[in-house]
Parts: structure tokens; sequence; C-alpha cells
């Protein structure tokens, strides 16, 4: 089997996307399977593990200078023509993945879209010229609902992302789970001196820890009153992104930590040293970052978004709260606190849960929609 995996970012950007792209990379040379990357040029990548990757030119996005878009040309239907592929999975068409997926259906390639990113909400937190760009949410909602319904298999990472397709008009929605790596991240990475770190050498304190993008969807001044409301608790910020400074200006005085980006052992040991995960993000479809806070060891406090609610056992594992809602941040930060003993066993109840959440049996099942799709189903024509 030869699969075309087709995304609108990939390394060296680093982000949610990006991960799962790896990670389904990873799998695939396992099993064997040939795959080929196309995405737009954020570097110089040539290959990824053992799948060429196929960089289109690209601009950066004007009001989201992280981002860019990547051009199809004639040359990339010539290189996938080349490849035959059997199966193309396209990491949510937009810029990039349409007019691919136009290429791939011309040459009667199967093809696979999965939810990753919610363009319509993503844009009401922009402006052009003072006028939000929310007004867009209907188009790019009807945009949605086209190009994944000329998908021949359509994937959520969800359940409530799920019924957020279905309730777009996108047909047979199906579920891709997501899964962690619970070698990869692991209690045993807990290490005093990432403590004495991320702590700024206070390592006694109550430790926060938030590991992701630093962006202005993710809410994370609303991470502030605990600070200031409990005492001898600390927050370690692990990433980055366009928000930085604003959160530096909004932590200013308060016991905040920038650690920038980690990767490797050492993000794993950053996840492991902390106390409580918190993510008070207002826009996710999954919540990758959740998950393998899990597999640490930590409890985590996160706002019911995305696949949070699928995930998190109330009481056992960690507590919800409804996005916005500060207070029961806090609270939910206060309960896990008030008995450490008990915060310990949650912890326990976290890796519990992350430990049957295994990516191997994920991507194996996704493996499986590929070989029922190219064995018995024709190509999907566009909706109208």
């Amino acid at each position: 089997m030869r699969v075309a995996l087709v995304s609108e970012t990939f390394l060296p950007k680093v982000d949610g996307i990006v991960k799962v792209a790896c990670l389904l990379l990873d799998h695939l040379s396992a099993r064997g399977i040939e795959a080929m990357v196309i995405a737009p040029r954020y570097g110089e990548n040539r290959r990824y593990n053992n799948a060429p990757v196929r960089s289109l030119p690209s601009i950066a996005v004007p009001l989201y200078p992280e981002a860019r878009l990547g051009f199809a040309t004639s040359g990339l239907f010539r290189d996938i023509a080349a490849f035959q592929p059997d199966i193309a999975h396209l990491f949510h068409p937009a810029m990039t993945g349409i007019p691919t997926m136009a290429m791939l259906k011309w040459l009667g390639v199967q093809t696979v879209a999965s939810f990753h990113l919610d363009y319509a909400r993503l844009a009401s937190q922009f402006q052009v010229g003072g006028l939000r760009l929310d007004v867009a949410r209907p188009l790019i909602d009807q945009l949605t609902r086209r190009v994944f319904n000329w998908a021949d298999v359509r994937l959520a990472p969800s359940q409530l992302v799920q019924r957020q397709m279905q309730a777009l008009g996108i047909r047979d929605v199906g579920l891709w789970r997501r899964g962690v790596d619970a070698e990869a991240f692991h209690p045993r990475f807990r290490s005093s001196a990432m403590r004495a770190e991320m702590s700024q050498g206070c390592p006694d304190d109550t430790l926060l820890v938030y590991v992701g993008r630093l962006s202005d969807e993710k809410q994370l001044e609303h991470i502030r009153p605990a600070l200031q409301q409990l005492p001898n608790t600390r927050l370690a910020l692990v990433g980055d992104g366009p928000a930085r400074k604003r959160l530096e200006r909004t932590f200013a005085g308060l016991p905040a930590n920038f650690m920038g980006y980690l990767r490797g052992d050492r993000l794993a040991s950053a996840y492991a040293s902390a106390d409580i995960f918190v993510f008070p993000s207002r826009l996710e479809t999954f919540g990758l970052v959740v998950v393998e806070a899990m597999a640490a060891g930590l409890p985590v406090v996160a706002a019911r978004v995305g696949g949070v609610a699928e995930v998190v056992r109330e009481g056992s594992n960690g507590y919800t709260f409804a996005s916005g809602d500060t207070a029961g941040l806090v609270q939910g930060i206060r309960a896990i606190t008030d008995d450490r003993e008990h915060m310990r066993w949650m912890g326990r109840q976290a890796r519990v849960f992350a430990e049957t959440q295994s990516w191997d049996a994920i991507m194996d099942e996704l493996i499986a929609e590929y070989i029922g799709l190219i064995a018995g189903r024709r190509p999907q024509q566009m909706a109208i």
C-alpha cells in the first residue's frame, strides 16, 4: 500500500497537527507501508522517517505568520502520479488540500479527510480593518461541508467534533480517536532538577503546567486568578507562539515561568515534574496534550472542549469546567491541592487511563479503514 499524506502544516513547525502526522508516518513505516508527505514549505525537509516530503511553494498567512499557504503546482501532479498512491489522507484540506484533492480525484485515488482545526471558529479571533472575520463563518462552514463530503471517508477526532460535523451536514462521519505513547510520557521522567527549573527555585510550591501553543484561543490568561488566589502556587508555560509577549505582560509580577519549546526527554520531564496540568482553551478538536499529561501521572483541570470530556473522569483523574469559567478553573485546582495524598491518587488514576489509549491500536484501526476503502469503494464525486 502507498499512502499520500497531505497537510496544511509540517515540520519544523510544532503543533498538534504536525505531531499526529509524524506519529502516523512513524506507524506506517513500522507496518511497512510506503508514504509521501505533501505540505507547504516550512523548512528544507526532504524526508521524514522513510517518507519523501514534497514541499510546496508557500507564503506566510498575513494575519497568522506562523502558518503558511502552500500552492499546488503542475509539478505536484506529476509527483503524485509518479508515486501512484493507493490512498490519500488529507489533514483538514484547505488552501493546500483542496487543489491537491482535485488532483487526486483526477487520478482516481481514494481519499480520507480528517478534521483537525475549526477554521470557522478560529476566524472570530482575527480582525481586518476593524471588522471581525467571524462574519465569514457561514462561508467557511459551507466550504467545509462541501470539501469533507467530497472525500470518500470523513473522520472526526472526538465525539463532540463528530456531532459538530454532522450538524454542518457532513455525511457518515467516522471517528479517528487520539492516543498517547505511554512510554514516551511516563512518571519515571520526574526530575528534581527540572522541577527546580520550572518552579524557579521553589520546588515545594504547587506547580501547574501548560504545554502547547501560546495563542489567543488557548485563553491562558484565565490561569492568572489561580496564581492570585491560591497561595504557594506556580505556573510553567511550555511552548511558544504569537501571544507570548502579551502573556508575559499579563503574568508580570506573578510566579509564572515561560519555558519555550521543549522536546523529547525534556518535554517528558516537564510533564512528569509538575503537579497538575491546566488547559483553559476555548477551541480544540481533541486536546492531545491532556492525555500526554495523564500518561506522565498528572491530574488535569481542563475546559470542556474537543475530546476533554471523553478522557477526564470528574474527581478521578481530573476536573473540567466550562470554557471561560475562571472560577471553575480555580475550584478544580483547589479541589486537587487541598489533599496532597488525594492529588497523588488522582495522578495514578490518570496514568491508568492513559495506558489504555494506545496509539498502535488506534493507528491500526485507521489502516484497516484504508484497506477497506481501497478494497470496496469508488471515489466520491464532488458534493453540490
